[in-house]
């Protein structure tokens, strides 16, 4: 079985108690950074083996990974915050483990931009989460695909670009469409 297990958002005591347990059970965590993950497992008393699987591994982990689940063990996938998968690693071992068979279970827990989207004031019935846009190549082309998107539009981006992006936005949405950061 592989858990995904959403990590909190800033204040480690955000974490579920459902997450903990299943921390504590597992035989072995996958973390997009050990070092943030084991920081947050001290902080929960946990003390489990940490096995690295991030954007720049998961091609040749999921591999690896999805034996030691065919062999028995139980792992948890965690990110550094929030829930793996959402713009972080996680989509391509899922995949892999449902094709290969694997039990795959994602828990509650803390999504950026769910807090982010209901404390903006803007439309919550109905949105759509585009993440992180591309930074270059394609970028025009997507934003210019949504520029008749009448629900709200979730985005996620560097601090170090978010005025460039506020001032696309402003240009391409026009400077009277409502926005939160």
């Amino acid at each position: 079985m592989l858990y995904l297990v959403p990590t909190p958002i800033g204040n480690l005591d955000d974490i579920t108690l459902r997450a903990v347990k299943v921390l504590q059970s597992v035989d072995g965590i996958l973390a997009e950074d050990t070092r943030t993950t084991g920081f947050l497992l001290k902080h929960l008393g946990i003390h489990k083996p940490l096995f690295a699987h991030h954007a720049h591994n998961e091609h040749a982990s999921a591999t690896g990974v999805i034996k030691m689940l065919k062999e028995g063990k139980t792992l948890a996938l965690v990110s550094d915050a929030g829930t793996p998968g959402i713009s972080d690693p996680g989509f391509l071992l899922v995949r892999e483990c449902l094709r290969a068979g694997v039990a795959v279970e994602c828990l509650p827990g803390p999504t950026a931009f769910v807090p982010a989207l209901v404390n903006s004031g803007l439309p919550a019935d109905r949105f759509t989460f585009e993440g992180f846009l591309p930074q270059k190549k394609g970028r025009q082309t997507r934003l210019i695909s949504l520029k008749d998107e009448t629900r709200t539009m979730i985005f996620y981006e560097s601090p170090h670009r978010l005025l460039k992006t506020l001032e696309q936005f402003s240009e391409l949405f026009g400077p009277d469409r409502p926005a939160s950061v």
